[in-house]
Order: structure tokens, then sequence, then C-alpha cells
């Protein structure tokens, strides 16, 4: 069958199959990246333009002009996200849309693998693990090594680990990375190539992968093997790729490989939003996309429909002053609104006053606390204002520190899980057999590997060779697993086990127990979407929620939680009423991100992110007389990115006090 595409430069009202009238509900520059089809397209999408209603309309009309829509393949950052867009594009025309392939690289990666995995030596069982597991693989090969003695000074497993990482998602030889970026590691260069060479064989030979080998053998399955990558490249005709700022340099050679057979490929993104090079995220992949994709056509969103005009002001300052980028000026509709304004506190204690009683403020003009947020550079940046917030009984939420998939007891349940699915898997046995009184760190590896050399593990737990409580933990832990893999549906796996863990949780947190079940209520509530053990334990794997519940369980959602948050954390998000703190030099940008011209311009592209951020209101605050004891000397000044700004697009004030409360000076 011929498919008829629309011309990519039309101007011509889309002729299409449902009748919608996307010229009428799109701006001009959103309609064109709609309505482009064929080709290479690079859409540079300001903060607010309207960038998830542009990719939701342009899969529409893909499909309304009779593109086959299981030859879109539309590749995001989370699963929500490209759930979402699917969703809505099928509200606008039909289901269709629901045949779209939308995920996340390595959710992309992980169906793949699992169909063309064996092209590779990789068998489709293999089990994901998360960093920490990684870590504890890592430490367990360190000490194989005799790496971990005292006297030895040797990079923690942590540290391995991110190295590893880093290595493969920047395509850079491990001995390389540590020259150029850990040079205070060179001693340990060769030992660290050795470290990880074990590693790998120890994950090939359980039939382990981490997060990046989900990418790194996608991207060497496409590269080596022809035939694959010309299937699922004439598979998906179309591909579209959210935040291309965010993307690495592995996943921009995957975007390639998989358009082999065309040059259909649409990204979508912001440069000025590139904020995530500590997670290998490459600048340059946005910056060189025409260069890799020639001919490749341009749009611009650039009208924004978050911010009044005189936030943008601000914004549009701070970022033209940036060495390299796409230019654009973002403009809206709302011209009316308060002029950002630069605060001057005489110390962090008095910036955190402030931020309190103007928070209060707001919530008497009926600004709700959760349309409040205070952002900062970095997590330690909020401790004076959290005892202040906690002083002034504002309930908060604290986004961008610890994670909920990282708590203790939820690794501990969900190591139960990954046993049923893969028995062999030696990370997750570790992890349960600790949990049994008795067994400690070498009991528990003679355990493990009787277990592996057998053909059934869990069988085999109930015939170990051990006495008294050992003994009976076995056998409990035997009958535990073997009626729980009855089970059918994950909801009642998680039921079964948490009957078994909930008694060794109160054993081994007496002090917080309730609070660390409550979390386990609410990951037992999120098993029930599932059909299948497999999707679960990807999808805890690949797109872990972020936040514990515990602590703000009692908040009326009325009145809070107010959302406190670095800034990588906030990318994405908008709120009425925006606090941008510590905008110290020295601190924002970090003393210790001004190395390279580099850093410090992503240093200047966070406070970007963060002050778009705003809706109506922003504040951007300041301690002085901040002494500084690494650097020995006092800090004053106002960030870099700030100072020197026009009054008529900063206004500066002073705050000085009124009695227990504080005014300001301009």
């Amino acid at each position: 069958m011929t498919t008829q595409y629309i011309l990519k430069n039309s101007t011509e009202p889309i002729r299409n199959r449902s009748g919608l009238d996307y010229r009428k509900e799109l701006n001009e520059a959103q309609y064109q990246a709609a309505s482009t089809v064929e080709g290479p397209l690079l859409i540079i999408a300001g903060a607010g333009t309207g960038k998830t209603r542009t990719l939701v309309y342009r899969v529409a009309h893909l499909i309304d002009s009779g593109v086959d829509p299981r030859s879109i393949l539309l590749l995001t950052f989370t699963r929500r996200a490209a759930e979402e867009m699917i969703r809505r594009a099928g509200l606008l025309i039909d289901s269709r849309c629901h045949q779209v392939a939308g995920g996340t690289f390595h959710s992309f990666g992980n169906l793949v693998l699992r169909e063309y995995g064996r092209r590779i030596d990789l068998a489709p069982s293999f089990t994901i693990m998360d960093r920490t597991d990684s870590e504890a693989v890592i430490q367990e090969i360190r000490a194989e090594m005799g790496l971990n003695v005292k006297d030895r000074r040797f990079p923690r497993k942590q540290t391995c680990a991110e190295i590893f990482s880093m290595a493969l998602n920047k395509q850079t030889p491990l001995g390389e990375l540590i020259e150029l970026e850990y040079p205070h590691l060179i001693e340990s260069n060769e030992e660290l190539i050795d470290l990880n060479r074990r590693y790998i064989d120890y994950k090939q030979t359980k039939s382990l992968v981490d997060y990046d080998d989900l990418l790194t053998k996608l991207k060497d399955l496409l590269a080596s093997h022809e035939q694959v990558r010309n299937r699922l490249s004439e598979r998906f005709r179309f591909i579209m790729v959210d935040e291309y700022q965010d993307t690495n340099h592995l996943q921009s050679k995957i975007v390639r490989l998989l358009a082999a057979t065309h040059n259909n490929v649409a990204v979508v993104g912001d440069d000025a939003q590139s904020i995530y090079s500590f997670r290998g995220a490459d600048f340059r992949n946005i910056m060189d996309f025409p260069k890799h994709f020639p001919g490749a056509r341009i749009i611009k969103l650039e009208e924004n429909y978050r911010s009044t005009q005189p936030i943008l002001n601000l914004t549009n300052e701070i970022i033209q002053r940036a060495a390299e980028g796409y230019e654009k000026r973002l403009f809206t509709r709302k011209s009316v609104g308060p002029r950002p304004r630069l605060v001057q506190a005489g110390s962090e204690q008095t910036q955190s006053q402030f931020v309190c009683q103007k928070i209060l403020e707001l919530r008497e003009q009926g600004v709700p606390l959760w349309d409040v947020a205070v952002l900062f550079r970095s997590s330690f940046h909020s401790f004076d204002l959290e005892i202040e917030l906690a002083r002034q009984n504002i309930p908060f939420i604290k986004r961008g520190g610890f994670q909920f998939m990282e708590a203790s007891h939820v690794k501990d349940l969900l190591a139960h899980l990954r046993i049923l699915a893969n028995p062999q898997d030696a990370i997750s046995w570790s992890r349960v057999l600790l949990l049994l009184e008795g067994i400690g760190p070498g009991a528990n590896q003679k355990i493990i590997k009787w277990l592996l050399d057998g053909g059934n593990p869990i069988e085999r737990l109930r015939t170990y060779p051990a006495r008294g409580k050992i003994a009976q933990g076995l056998k409990t832990l035997a009958q535990v697993l073997e009626v729980t893999s009855e089970a059918e549906l994950p909801v009642e796996q998680a039921q079964y086990l948490m009957q078994y863990y909930t008694p060794v949780l109160k054993q081994n947190y007496p002090d917080d127990h309730p609070k660390r079940l409550r979390d386990l209520e609410h990951f037992q509530g999120m098993t029930e979407r599932y059909r299948n053990l497999e999707r679960l334990l990807s999808d805890m794997a690949l797109e872990p929620p972020n936040d514990s519940i515990a602590g703000v369980l009692a908040v009326n959602p009325d009145e809070g939680p107010l959302i406190l948050s670095t800034i990588h954390s906030a990318k994405g998000l908008e709120w009425n009423s925006v606090f941008i703190i510590w905008a110290l030099e020295g601190r924002f940008p970090s003393i210790y991100n001004t190395n390279t011209t580099e850093e410090l311009e992503e240093e200047r592209r966070l406070l970007y992110v963060a002050a778009t951020r705003a809706k109506q209101n922003l504040f951007i605050s300041y301690p002085t007389r901040v002494f500084d004891k690494s650097l020995r000397m006092v800090l004053s000044r106002p960030s870099q990115f700030v100072d020197g700004i026009s009054h008529r697009l900063l206004e500066p004030v002073s705050l000085v006090p009124e009695g227990s409360l504080w005014s300001w000076e301009s």
C-alpha cells in the first residue's frame, strides 16, 4: 500500500482521516514541528513552550496521515512520559495510537535484547541489576583480588561502579577515562581495568546485566549484526526522541544505528537545559545533531505558556550570556507580573527566616504550599531551612536526596521476588540469606555456592547440611519461596512475602519499622498493576519510583507539603512561586565546578532551569558574610550569573529586621 505523506514545508491545512484541525490547535512553530513528516528534524523547545503537546500532536498527525503506528518509536527518559504521550494522542484521534512503541532507551534495550540477545551470547532470561547490586558484585571481586585490605588505598566499590559506568556511557576506554577525569587514581589503573574485566566475566556467567549493559549490548548488537539492525530500522521507520539534550554519546549512537535505512529522526530538546553531564549526558549531541543528520530542519518553539514576561526577560538574559547555544528568546502573552527579586540576606539563618515568612505570606494570598518550591544547587544547602520550616510547622517534602528504591527494606523484599524469577541470582540470594539469624558473610558464601551447584536452588535449601537456627531458617525460607512461587500474580506473591518478612523487619529495624512498613505497603500497592513478575522486576529496575511516602502521610493536601528540591530533580516541573536559595558566588556556581568552560556553562544552565520553573513569583536569594573553611575566605558576592543584570530585569533588595519579621529595602 502506498502511503501519502504531507510535504514537510507545507503551509496548507493538513488533510487527515480524523478531521482534526492541527493548525487551529497549535501555534505556528508547533504546527510546523507536528506536520513535518520525513527527514531529520531538530525541535529546539524552550522551557514551558509546549514540548509535550507538540510531540503528542506529531504522533497523532503521523498516524492520521497514513503512517502505520507500529512503525513509530517514541524514546523518552521515563516510561510514564511515553505512556502519557501515547494516551493523549489516542484521545486526539483513536486507539491506533496505542500501537506506537514507546518507552525509555533502557526499556527498549531490554525488549530488543530479550528478542535478539542470543546473537551476542546473552540468554533471554537475564536479570537486571541495579546500582547497589553492581556495587555488591564489585565488592565481592575486590575482596577476591585482595584489594580491600586496610593498609592499601583503593577506590571504594561506589567509586569503581561510577568509573565503569562513566566509561561505558561516554564510550571512552577505561584507562583513558581514569587519566582524564580521575588522575588521583592513576596508580590503581591496571587493577581497576582487571577488576572491570572480572566484573564483566561475572555478569556473563551469571546471566546478569546492569543498566549500562542494556545500552552497550544494544549498541553492540546493532553495530555488529547488520540483519538485526536493518530489520529494526525497517520496523521503526519514524523515530522520535524526547529530551535529546540529556542523551549520552552511547544513546546518540543507538539512534543513528536505528536510522540505518532512513533519516526519519525527530529529536526534541533544549540545549539551555542540558544539566546532566555527571550522568554522562553530552551537550554536544544536541549541538551536533545537524552534523550527524545533514539537511536536518531546525524548528524553535519560543512561545512560553508557563511564566510571566518579567520572569522570561530575566531568564532570557541569563542564558543569552552562554558561550554556545541555539539562539532563541522566549516570549508569552502573560505580559503582567511582578519583577523577579534578588534578595540579599545577612546570614544563612536570615535567608531561611525570610523564605519561611514569604511562604506564609503567599499562602495567605491564596497560593497553596504545594504550588511553592524552594530550589538549590546542592542538597546540603537546604539543611538550615529545613530546621526553620520545622520550627514554624510548615510541612515539606524534599526531593533529590534518598531514593525509595535504595531503601534497604524495599530491596530486601525485591530480592525474594528476584529469586523466584531467576533462582541463579547470586546477588539476591546473598541479600536474602544474610537476613537469617546466625548466617554471616562466610557462611553466606558457602551456602550460595552449594545452592547454585545443584539443579534447583530453592529445593536444595531444605537439604543444606546445617544445624539449629540456621537449618530451621533455611527450611522456613524454602517453604515460603515454594508457596510464593505457586501464586499467579505479583500482588499475591508480595502478600505471602510480606507475612514472612514483617517479623524480620521489626527485628532488624526496631526504631522505625512502622515507617518502613508503610513504604512496603506502598510497594505492595504498586504490584497490583502487574500481571507477571518479569514485567514488575524490569520496571522496578528500569523505572524505580523516587520518593518515600513516609513522613508526609499526615499532611492535608490543601495545605501542603511545600516542595524542597535540588535543581536537578526539579527539571520538567513548575510552581506558582519559586525560591532559589544560595545564589552565592562560590556556592552557585560551585567553586568545584568552575575549572573548565564546560563546567561553568552547565552551572549557568542549572540556574536557567531553576528560574524557568516559576510561573508568577521568582525570588533569588543569597546570604552574605559566609566563611568558607576550605577556601579560608568570606563569601559575600551574588552569583556571577545574576551579578550585573539590569535592575529593570532583577530587582535587588536587602533584608532589614522589623521585630521578629523581615522587610526589604530596594
